[in-house]
């Protein structure tokens, strides 16, 4: 399913978002509200291409096409600047950005690169899906098995990683539960907001 539709109007700069659900979609309109409220904000949702990596374990020509697809559209349409939602098709988007003439942020590029900068190290990002937990918070059913099933997988993680990275505004929520991991668990999109707005200052 692809759903198009945008908040705010008539106003000086146009960002498109692509989801592939709309789980942190609430989370992000409040994000481009505070951080800036005077961007036009259109929204695109796809929650097949999630849904296709998890089934197939990897990206397959039609994610691409799809993303590419979305990308020409939002240009198109006269987005300055394109924000990707799912860290899960970040190898979609880069070859997307070779099709269009505006940036395409991916949404946890700015926490890798903080990390990055801290630590004081090249850093290598390793992706993690967490099997059952979309389809259980699309249904809206037993969010605490959400919540096992995402920490459980932060704590195995923890122990071979430096950092844990939740670009999801859905994990939000499990952040006080989290008091026992050893590592930082940077969490919360709006890293990737103020990277946006930032990008925005320079167009």
């Amino acid at each position: 399913m692809c759903i198009v539709f945008g908040v705010h109007t008539r106003l000086s700069k146009k960002v498109v978002v692509i989801y592939t659900s709309t789980v942190s979609l609430e989370d992000l309109k409040s994000l481009f509200v505070k951080i800036m409220h005077e961007v036009e904000m259109v929204n695109i949702i796809d929650e097949s291409l999630l849904r296709e990596v998890m089934a197939n374990g990897k990206i397959t020509l039609g994610i691409t096409k799809r993303i590419c697809s979305y990308a020409i559209h939002a240009q198109d349409i006269g987005a300055h600047l394109i924000l990707n939602q799912r860290s899960s098709v970040g190898e979609a988007v880069n070859v997307a950005r070779n099709l269009i003439n505006i940036p395409y942020v991916k949404i946890d590029e700015q926490m890798a690169e903080d990390v990055a900068e801290k630590l004081g190290k090249e850093v290598s990002v390793k992706k993690c899906l967490v099997d059952g937990a979309l389809e259980i918070l699309m249904q809206g059913k037993n969010i605490e098995k959400y919540n096992r099933l995402v920490i459980d997988v932060i704590e195995k993680k923890s122990k071979t990683c430096d950092v844990i990275a939740l670009p999801q505004g859905s994990m939000i929520g499990i952040l006080p539960l989290l008091q026992d991991i050893k590592v930082p668990v940077l969490s919360n999109p709006e890293s990737g907001v103020r990277r946006v707005a930032k990008i925005l200052e320079s167009i």
